[in-house]
């Protein structure tokens, strides 16, 4: 529980960038924090555990089924918030994106 609480202050860190992807219904698992995304390259879960052997994080995308999207190995705690957005919410295309969809 207690590291879930320390991911989880490492993203309210970046606040807007976590709401852009549509971040809820956060839960602690197991040396971790998983929540759900709809971002522009990933919808559904993601998964964030420490890797206590190397001091570092893996966070991994899940599919509907279960299965893992994508993992990412060896991040540190200042790049969390960044490895996140490229896995769920930054595309080639993003900031055309969103102007479009905000008419900006």
């Amino acid at each position: 529980m207690e590291m879930a609480k320390y991911i989880l202050a490492i993203l309210r860190s970046q606040m807007m960038i976590v709401f852009s992807w549509g971040f809820h219904n956060a839960r602690a698992i197991e040396n971790g924090l998983a929540f759900f995304v709809q971002g522009y390259k990933h919808t559904g879960r993601v998964e964030v555990v420490y890797d206590e052997g190397w001091d570092l994080f893996i966070v991994r995308t899940i599919n509907r089924d279960g299965t893992t999207k994508e993992q990412q190995e060896g991040i540190y705690a200042d790049g969390l918030v960044d490895c996140i957005d490229r896995l769920v919410e930054k595309t080639d295309d993003y900031s055309s994106r969103v102007r479009s969809q905000y008419g900006l």
